[in-house]
């Protein structure tokens, strides 16, 4: 690697002109973060904005633009509704609790995790699949609030200025059957009906390590009228509950270019176009669909996008691994169609973002494995068809001479 500059430190220690660089891009965010954070870590939200909250979510979040100027503004609404009760005593204002909608690997979760960290609050991720209404077996919704409080380090007052995501809400819609009587949906509406409590703010009383209730118990008391409730779900078959009440058919038989070009746009846009009634239909009962007023919904990512996801955001997966190999003094690079063969292999498994993961760590296992032990690896270079499986990361010494063949040896 040629760099214009080498800087000399202490005991004959070097660092070039790139690393400084980048060293100073770091510095300068972390300074703009921690500026920003500190305004809703000490209670104030006057020199916050929504264009603040989106700017960080930016430097994360790829793509989903209508998605994040949405959360921004109901977050910022959210904060300063707290911030502002003396002021609000006149008008009640409502939570702007949020329901995100979208497919697998787009950015939900991730959306959630972000803003908990710019705002510096108390954050947990709650599986809705694994409650049930109480007394069955399953977990109670109480158990959200618990691990809320254990991330806030069991302060409570902390704790109801915090974040829940509820991942999977779509899993827990109404269950229709012919005589509902019969069996009791434990797992559906009645968790439905034990989160109403929760996420339209009450005084709720909490096992403080987690579990069942129990009478004798120790209990903690924690109100979730100030907690931000954001869930999240793929919802799949709500597009053709969307498209059948806007009267959308796609054509019998071929239909013209023109025709099932028009659909497929008009279909891509079905989650922006999502009513409180479609919800409902899908199983979601009414009371809930209330208590979620901001529905947002998010698009899947592009091929464009998801090489974007490899190398754009703060946190992204190339510049992970640069990272960790870099540690043991290994220069790690991807060529431009190794990117594009990984955003092509994402696109065909549907598992968006959260494949590229998988797909990079299967490519770099053998490398990672060798590299902490070989001290003749310096640099890697993956490709097309090292990211399809079809030839290993070329790897080179520190003249240049490639190594490849001996690494698969070793491997």
């Amino acid at each position: 690697m040629h760099v214009n500059r080498l800087i000399a430190g202490p005991r004959g220690v070097f660092i070039c002109d790139e690393c400084v660089k980048m060293c100073q891009t770091i510095l300068d965010g972390e300074r703009r973060l921690s500026s920003d954070r500190s305004l809703i870590a000490g209670g104030n939200t006057k020199s916050l904005s929504p264009r603040a909250i989106y700017r960080h979510l930016d430097e994360y979040v790829i793509g989903q633009e209508a998605a994040k100027r949405s959360l921004s503004v109901a977050v910022y609404n959210h904060y300063k509704r707290i911030d502002n009760k003396g002021r609000l005593a006149d008008v009640e204002v409502g939570k702007s609790n949020v329901l995100l909608i979208g497919p697998t690997g787009c950015g939900k979760t991730l959306l959630a995790q972000t803003l908990a960290k710019f705002l510096d609050v108390p954050f947990c991720i709650a599986d809705a699949t694994a409650l049930t209404e109480a007394g069955y077996v399953g977990e109670d919704v109480e158990t959200i609030l618990a691990r809320l409080i254990q991330a806030a380090d069991n302060d409570i007052t902390r704790a109801q200025r915090g974040i829940v995501y509820i991942d999977e809400i779509d899993k827990i819609g109404r269950k229709s059957g012919a005589n509902p009587s019969i069996t009791r949906d434990v797992s559906g509406e009645g968790v439905q009906q034990a989160l109403l409590k929760i996420v339209e703010g009450n005084i709720v009383f909490v096992p403080p390590q987690g579990g069942r209730k129990h009478p004798q118990g120790e209990m903690l008391q924690i109100d979730t009228t100030d907690i931000l409730f954001i869930c999240g779900g793929a919802f799949e078959g709500l597009d053709t509950i969307v498209t059948e009440r806007l009267g959308l058919r796609r054509h019998i038989g071929v239909p013209s270019p023109n025709a099932a070009r028009n659909y497929e746009q008009i279909k891509a846009t079905l989650t922006h176009r999502i009513s409180p009634d479609d919800l409902m239909h899908y199983g979601l009962i009414p009371e809930l669909v209330g208590r979620l007023p901001v529905v947002v919904g998010l698009d899947p990512l592009d091929h464009k996008e998801l090489v974007e996801v490899l190398t754009r955001p703060r946190n992204a997966i190339v510049k992970q691994y640069q990272r960790m190999l870099s540690l043991d003094g290994v220069e790690l690079v991807f060529s431009d169609d190794a990117l594009h063969v990984a955003a092509e292999l994402a696109m065909k498994q549907q598992t968006g973002a959260r494949g590229l993961r998988a797909i990079i760590e299967r490519t770099l296992v053998n490398v990672m494995y060798e590299a902490p032990s070989r001290r003749d690896i310096r640099k890697v270079v993956v490709d097309g068809l090292a990211i399809k499986g079809d030839a290993a990361p070329k790897m080179y010494d520190y003249t240049g001479r490639l190594l490849g063949a001996e690494l698969d040896q070793a491997a």
